[in-house]
Parts: structure tokens; sequence; C-alpha cells
């Protein structure tokens, strides 16, 4: 790899480790193995570089999501009825809580720092759909070029379940939800939405 590769897989590495606002200039280049002016020539500042790691970090969660989603897939090869599914997905999403907890405290750090870094929210700003039409397909099976409104309130529906899921987590891994736990209660849910009469629904 070349500096600018470098450079990338050692911010990542930082993020995870150190958090965002703890990663120095001095930690990326010791993680890399370059030099300080590598980050200024090739990204343009250390913020610059951090933004695009933590967006790279995000997207290889994703992908290792999908990926064991798909070898659940091939291995079936069975229709799945939708709350299966919902419940599977959310299987694989919990039971990476162990192997990638620093991906989850990463992300709510960045969160938390939104508000007051006009450059973080901007350069998070593009990708949010594109992030949001992932968990639609990846979570919920729905194809974002084939059904692009159903997709996008998925992945708004996916995205606010997921970040609630991992505060409860975070803070206290005993009493966070399950994917049964999830399941029952969107079943719920929709029942409730179902046996409540109309205020003037004949009886």
């Amino acid at each position: 790899m070349g500096h600018r590769e470098d450079l990338l897989e050692g911010a990542k590495r930082c993020l995870l480790e150190k958090g965002y606002a703890r990663t120095t200039a001095r930690d990326i280049v010791a993680a890399s193995g370059t030099n300080l002016a590598s980050i200024g020539y090739h990204y343009g500042s250390k913020e610059a570089l951090l933004n695009l790691a933590f967006l790279k970090v995000t997207e290889e969660w994703g992908d290792v999501l999908t990926k064991d989603g798909e070898a659940a897939d091939v291995a079936e090869d069975v229709p799945v009825a939708p709350l299966d599914q919902f419940r599977e997905t959310w299987e694989r999403v919990i039971g990476s809580y162990e192997q990638t907890r620093a991906v989850w405290q990463l992300q709510m750090e960045v969160i938390s720092r939104i508000d007051s870094d006009p450059e973080l929210q901007k350069a998070l700003a593009g990708p949010q759909q594109e992030g949001r039409n992932g968990l639609a397909e990846n979570m919920l099976g729905i194809d974002p070029e084939a059904e692009p409104e159903k997709a996008r309130v998925a992945g708004l529906f996916c995205q606010a379940l997921l970040a609630g899921v991992m505060v409860q987590w975070l803070m206290d891994s005993d009493s966070a939800p399950s994917a049964q736990d999830l399941t029952d209660g969107l079943k719920a849910v929709l029942e409730g939405r179902v046996g409540a009469a109309a205020p003037n629904a004949p009886h």
C-alpha cells in the first residue's frame, strides 16, 4: 500500500482503539508508519482523514453483517417470513456486539460531536441516504433501486431502531433488548394497531 492507504488504515485502527476525540495526527502517523506531511498532502487535514476513516469503519461493519446474512440465505435457500427475517437480522446485529463493541462506541461518540463539529456534520450528511438504503436492503431485503420510497422509509426506521438498540446495549447489556424482544415488540405494535377499533367503526 502507498501512504494514502496506509494513513487510512492507521486512522481506522486509531478510531477503534482511542476514539475520535483522542486520536491525534501523531497517533495516526505512528499507526501507519508514515509522516505528518502525508496527512495534509493526501487528505488535507487530520479531520478529513478521520471522517473518511469513520465512514469506512461503519461500511466494513455493515459488510460483516451482510456476509453473515448471505451465508444463511445460501445455506437455507427457503423463503423467510418478514418477522422471522427481522429477528434473524437482529440476531446477527446483536450477536456481533462483543466483537464490534468498539464500532458501536465510536458511532455513539461521533453522533455526540455532530452539533459542535460542522465539518463532521457535512461529511456525514451525504452518506446518510446511502447508509439508510443499505440498512433497508441488508436488514429487510428491500431493493432501493426497485422500491426507492419503500427503502427510504424502511431505512429511516432501521436507523432509528439501530441507534436506540446501540444506546441500550452500551448502557446496560444485561437489560438490553434481544432479537426476540425486538421482534415481539414489533409484533405487539402491529397487532395493537390492527386490533384497535376506529372511533366511528361499527361494532
